[in-house]
């Protein structure tokens, strides 16, 4: 297995499945549904960036204005990509600077990681609030009681998938690469029943339906 994730070729084949999802993904934004909301085309950009194929096909699913319906289990995907989003870019800065850069030991790689993860989810929640004019203090209550679980579990899972297929590895080995892209979706797709039950039980409010996010 990690012969497998350790050669230059999981990259190849990575990048080959990448570049078209992204195009695909550009192609939609800028046609049909041009009028998403900005925030959620930051977030779908960023989770098809993240998980290729896979962040390609919830998008299609459940963040188009073409969808059939908005059941639960569309909400959820569509929660869980809004924090991945921001946990993912916390996560990768996370994991170039404390490995990539300063060699760090698990802990300290653990340690960052988990830190701008929470930074970047909690801003990804807080700024839109704000804007809309919700007091400072009661969007971040809000945020910490929304997405604490849901990037806690996310993270959890990201971090120990990372520090297991690649240590301390350092950014020009293979691996190092490999591991981010790994962990990043394992992450996503463990923190999916979280986020289904937050909503499930009204802890989360979720993301807007795409066929009445329309603008323009």
């Amino acid at each position: 297995m990690y012969a497998f994730f350790n050669s230059p070729y999981f990259l190849i084949g990575w990048l080959g499945l990448l570049v078209p999802c992204l195009l695909i993904l550009w192609r939609d934004l800028a046609g049909p549904n041009a009028g998403l909301m900005s925030l959620m085309k930051v977030v779908w950009w960023l989770t098809v960036l993240y998980s290729g194929p896979l962040g390609l096909l919830i998008y299609w699913n459940t963040g188009r204005k073409e969808i059939a319906d908005d059941h639960l289990w569309r909400r959820a995907f569509r929660s869980v990509a809004h924090c991945y989003a921001g946990c993912g870019l916390g996560e990768v800065i996370g994991v170039m600077i404390a490995a990539g850069l300063f060699a760090a030991g698990n802990w300290g790689i653990a340690l960052t990681t988990f830190g701008l993860a929470f930074v970047t989810g909690f801003a990804l929640t807080v700024g839109p609030l704000v804007q809309d004019g919700v007091p400072l203090n009661t969007a971040l209550k809000d945020a910490i009681v929304a997405e604490t679980p849901s990037i806690t579990v996310m993270e959890i899972v990201a971090v120990t998938v990372d520090l297991n297929l690649a240590g301390t590895a350092g950014m020009g080995q293979v691996i190092f690469w490999s591991s981010i892209i790994v962990s990043l979706t394992c992450g996503l797709i463990a923190a999916y029943p979280v986020n289904l039950i937050l909503l499930r039980f009204g802890i989360k409010d979720g993301m807007m339906d795409p066929r009445h996010q329309m603008i323009g």
